[in-house]
Formats: C-alpha cells, structure tokens, sequence
C-alpha cells in the first residue's frame, strides 16, 4: 500500500472525544456505533465482541490493552447465512437484523464467539485456538437463544442463559453442538424485570454471566416505562439459582454490558449509552464492590472523566481512510469496511494502476436501500466527515452512484446517469419516500463528493457537497435531519454504492475514500 494510507490510519488514532482532559480518559470511550458489547480478559490483554447486525462480515472483535484504546482484529465470521433476506433478493431484506447480542469466552485455550440470529433461526457458536489470526470454525443449532450468554462451570457443563424477562438457563453437549437431551432447562431468574416495578417499557434482556468469588453474577438490562434504560444484576450461590437482585446503575440510559477486572485486581463494567443517530456508543464505567455487590459508577453516576492514563483518544483502526492501493496479490479490505447485508461478490474488485474500487451493478434496484454492493464505515463523533473520488465513465442509463449516509431516513450525494448525460444529485427520505432535492448537470467524467456529520450535543446534521477538482466544494441539497430508526437498528454508516435503475452492467470506480475529525463550520 502506499505510505499516505498508513499516514491516515495514524491520524485516525487521534480523533479526539471532546470532553478531553489532559493524558486521562473520558467517555464515550468510542464515540461510534459498537453496542452490546461482551468483554474477556485473558491475562494482561482485552478483548471485546460487538453486534453489526445486517453487516458482512460480522461479529467484530477488538483487541486493547487498557480496556479505553481499541483496534479491530477480525470478524468471527464472513457469511451469517447464505439466503434471501441477508442477500437483498427477491424484495427481503435483514435490516434491524442479522445477528445480535453476542457473548465471548475463552475456555481451556480456545477462544468462543457466540450470537444468534432471527434471520438464520439458529445459535451460532464461533471458536479458535488463536483469536489474533482468526480461523474461526463454525457450529450452529436452533433455537435461536435469545441474548444469551455462553458459560463453563467449574464441573465440566456447559450453558447458556437468555431470553427476555424471565431469564433461563439450558444445558448444552459437550460439543457445543445443541442442546443437551434431558440437561438442565429451566428458568433461572423468574421475571427479573420486577426490580424496577410493574410499569416496563423493556424487559430484562442483554444477559451476560460471569463467576466471581464463588457466586454467579447475571448482568441485564430492563427500562422501566417513565425512566431510562437501566442495569440490573442478580447473584446466586448456584447457577441454577435462587437468585437475589438489584439495580446498580439507572443514570442516562448507560446500560448493557458485562464486568471485567484489570490484573491489578481494579474493576469496570463496560456498557454503551444510545447516542442519537451516530448509534450505541460505549461507555467505562469504574466498579466498587459493597457486601459482595458490584456498585456503578460514582455515587450512582457514570463519570465522563476517568482515572486512567491516556494520550490517544482515538478511535484505532474502526474507521479507515483507503486509497485501493495494494500490493500484488491482495485485494483484501482493511477491517474498517463491511458490506450492507451479503455482497455479490462477482461485482466488485480491487484494480490496479492507479488503484481503485470498482462497483458493477449486477441488477435493477428501485433505491438505494436495495442495492448489493453498499460498501460501509461508520460515521464517528463528535463530527465527522467522508470525501470520495470517483470516476463515473463506465456508467449506464438508469444508474446512480456516490456516497451515501446510510440508515432507513438517509441521504446521498452522488452522478445519475439519465438519457445519456450524467448530473450530480443530492437525494434523501423525505417525508418517508425517497425524493431528489437538487440537480446540477456534469459534463466531466472525474467528480468529488463529500458528506459532513456534526454530532456535537446530538445535533445529528448531515451536509452534502461536490467537487469538480477537489480544491473548490460546493454545497448541495438541504441539510439532512440524521435520526437514529429501529428498522435499521445501527447508527449511519457512510457508504459507496452503484446501483441501476434500468439496465445492470455499468460501473464506477473509486479511487480513494478519506475520513477526517473536521467539518467546515
């Protein structure tokens, strides 16, 4: 690759959070989209799994050494399940989908990743010997375990704990492989939401269990109906029960996570808070034990400054800047990127001399939405902004392509070729239905485009502009209302795409794609 793309992978490493105080940590500890979040430790080195959904590949794992600086390493898996809805065919779709909460364990020198999905109707279990390099080997069984959570006792079973208020616990094969015929299958935690009254918005879900000091510990999440997302947990000297509860955090929606301890023997739970349209960010939140209880934050609340050392305040390598240069033989994607849904993977390809992404369209699509080949990054706070060049020459009549800041309510700015000449467009959801704000005729076959995200005090205002030479940036369309939707279920995503209207083969190719931590004002 050429030296400039590692320049801006250095850069990135610097994007500040703005509530900084000086060489400590603050919260958020990622100002993006990585929720429900499961953390390991495995002697002085952290790892954490997330949920990306409808992404592919998907169930990211991060690496960090000091529970605050994180870095992607892999993903447990390329391809959740191979059919209509993960696919984009036959008018499916998985948005608000795919895979969710998932659990991460390390047992007996083999690492496990765990999920479920409603799209595949089954559990999925990931393991390998070496999480750094990946090879992740598959098992899956239905049911599909609602927010479960994979656990070894100390007397050779294995179980799962999950679903949704009342909380139970299933024995599973020694292998892994399903549920074990006449094993333990019983609810644990009768009605664990009853904690926080009659009155629920949410019931207690997001399990994660952890043994301690002898006890077992099972961390939820539940919402009473006129309060705020809240972290409940409930201990028992057996991990068949009977369990005893209490809330131990109820302070802006900071919830949902699991406990982990430093070597040192100092404790956190990480959690995530939902932050508007940039998604479900997460949140270090200091830990102190009363009576055997672990007790959250500082007298009840999560602190945003953290004592713990930290000169970076960045967001490693979760988002990326691509030039497409590689050297001879890789065409691989740095782990920033991930498809919308399952990519066709006959319409895109990394070429060379000079090195760009090219997308084909492989079909009619009658938005965006639909569209195979989405290539996406998080949008990153507190703002945020994309630039992509983009050669539009082997287009046909019917496409349109360009970048997109994706989610159910989006809007892209992007060439639309119509009766043999192209213009630039700014098009959104307006009003639920897909509408063309502006358009400005193009008469050259080399364009620039950009999308800014100002995220500061949820703002969530999105600006969309062109170039003709990359110096001079012209606005276009209005501004964009980004908001946070349960159908898609993730924080926007920026995206390249290329999608026909009328006639599949044409092509664009992108010749790079940068991020940065600044917007104009």
């Amino acid at each position: 690759m050429k030296k400039n793309l590692f320049v801006a992978a250095a850069c990135i490493g610097m994007f500040a959070n703005t509530n900084t105080q000086a060489g400590k940590a603050v919260n958020p500890i990622i100002w993006a989209d990585v929720p429900d979040v499961a953390v390991i430790r495995v002697d002085d080195i952290y790892y954490m799994s997330s949920t990306t959904m409808h992404m592919s590949p998907g169930l990211p794992i991060m690496k960090s050494r000091d529970l605050v600086n994180w870095n992607l390493i892999g993903y447990a898996y390329d391809t959740l399940v191979d059919n209509d809805l993960m696919n984009l065919k036959n008018g499916k779709n998985a948005y608000g989908r795919g895979s969710w909460a998932s659990s991460l364990r390390y047992h007996d020198g083999t690492f496990y990743a765990t999920t479920f999905s409603r799209t595949s109707g089954r559990t999925h279990i990931y393991k390998t010997k070496d999480i750094e390099k990946g090879n992740w080997k598959e098992i899956s069984f239905s049911p599909a375990l609602h927010d479960h959570s994979l656990f070894f006792d100390d007397d050779g079973k294995v179980y799962m704990l999950y679903d949704k208020r009342d909380i139970r616990l299933v024995e599973l094969m020694p292998d892994l492989s399903g549920l074990k015929p006449g094993g333990y299958n019983d609810i644990a935690i009768e009605n664990a939401t009853a904690l926080i009254g009659p009155r629920v918005r949410l019931n207690a879900e997001g399990t994660q269990i952890n043994r301690i000091n002898g006890k077992y510990y099972v961390m939820n999440i539940t919402w009473p109906k006129d309060g705020v997302r809240t972290q409940i947990i409930h201990r028992a000297d057996k991990i068949t029960g009977p369990y005893e509860g209490r809330i131990i955090l109820q302070d802006r929606g900071i919830a949902q996570g699991c406990l982990i301890d430093t070597p040192r023997g100092d404790w956190y739970a990480i959690l995530f808070q939902d932050c508007e349209a940039v998604g479900r960010c997460p949140w270090l939140v200091p830990v102190k034990w009363e009576d055997g209880w672990p007790m959250l934050g500082i007298d009840g609340k999560a602190p945003v400054n953290l004592d713990i050392e930290d000169n970076i305040n960045g967001l490693g390598n979760i988002v990326f800047s691509d030039d497409f240069e590689r050297t001879p033989g890789d065409s691989k994607l740095p782990l920033a990127w991930q498809w919308n849904h399952n990519p066709d993977n006959d319409n895109w390809i990394i070429l060379q001399s000079p090195g760009r992404l090219r997308i084909t369209t492989g079909r009619i699509d009658e938005d965006v939405v639909n569209a195979r080949n989405i290539l996406t990054q998080r949008t990153f706070g507190p703002v945020c902004s994309a630039t992509i060049s983009i050669d539009v020459s082997g287009m046909k009549d019917g496409d349109i392509a360009g970048l997109i800041a994706l989610q159910k309510n989006y809007g892209y700015v992007g060439v639309k070729m119509d009766n043999s000449s192209k213009s630039i467009i700014m098009a959104g959801i307006q009003d639920d239905s897909s509408e063309e704000l502006e358009n400005i005729p193009l008469k050259q076959q080399m364009v620039y485009l950009r999308i800014d995200c100002d995220f500061r005090n949820r703002a969530d205002k999105a600006y969309f502009y062109y170039s003709l030479d990359a110096k001079e940036w012209i606005k276009i369309g209005g501004t964009m209302q980004m908001v946070y939707t349960f159908p898609h279920f993730m924080g926007y995503r920026f995206g390249l795409f290329n999608f026909s209207t009328k006639t599949a083969g044409g092509f664009v190719d992108f010749h790079y794609y940068r991020i940065s931590d600044q917007i104009s004002d």
